[in-house]
């Protein structure tokens, strides 16, 4: 199928989860570098880097799965480094970031990169009420966040709005997840979110997938994306 781009955003390279259930961490990492790209700074953070750390939740399920929302929460407690720095699980956690000259703790790195409160989360369910908080009965959720409720075609609309405006995105279903970098139609005119998807680049178009806007309407569990975007 040809794909014709309306928009595509900077984005960092392609990374590889493996055999890893971390797709949650890379995608909301990658929509976190994608934000920087927009504002002309260039961050590339480390997933390993929470992989680690997940070791030290309870909470946290063998698999290691886990949401955007969830890193969001991660790295403000235990910050984040650079992807350079820790790319393997088995290599030591650093614990002083190293950039431009300076030197940060693991925290002051992640508020540099990601403020707390900085991104807002959302769903669309129709079993709850909209525009109110809810907590998602997910597996995935076991930090039991919360995610604003909102009418689908209007997460559309506002998923759709967001990229356009370059912002980096976080999309969840109940399997998967991925960031979005962009929107293009096929020869029909359908319209697709172009995902950056962390299997790596030895796949049809280097390791960016296409969703439909039908798909997205189906298949959403979740979007993180920054507040500023949402406005």
């Amino acid at each position: 199928m040809h794909y014709v781009y309306e928009v595509m955003n900077p984005m960092t390279p392609v990374k590889n989860q493996g055999k890893s259930q971390l797709c949650w961490a890379y995608a909301m990492l990658a929509a976190i570098e994608t934000e920087h790209l927009r504002w002309g700074d260039s961050v590339n953070l480390a997933p390993a880097f929470i992989e680690q750390k997940l070791k030290q939740e309870p909470q946290a399920p063998k698999s290691g799965r886990g949401m955007g929302a969830t890193l969001l929460s991660l790295i403000q407690k235990y910050g984040i480094v650079g992807y350079d720095a820790m790319r393997t699980v088995d290599t030591p956690a650093p614990q002083f970031v190293f950039m431009y000259g300076a030197e940060y703790t693991t925290h002051e790195f992640a508020r540099s990169v990601c403020a707390p409160g900085e991104y807002i989360c959302l769903t669309s369910t129709a079993r709850e009420p909209y525009n109110q908080e809810v907590e998602l009965d997910v597996p995935d959720n076991w930090l039991h966040q919360r995610f604003l409720n909102i009418h689908i075609d209007t997460l559309l609309e506002k998923t759709a709005h967001a990229v356009r405006r370059h912002h980096g995105v976080c999309w969840e279903s109940r399997s998967h997840a991925m960031a979005i970098v962009g929107i293009a139609h096929d020869d029909q005119g359908k319209k697709y979110f172009v995902m950056k998807n962390s299997w790596g680049t030895k796949r049809p178009h280097r390791g960016l997938d296409f969703l439909s806007f039908e798909d997205f309407k189906r298949q959403t569990l979740a979007v993180e994306m920054p507040k500023e975007a949402f406005r």
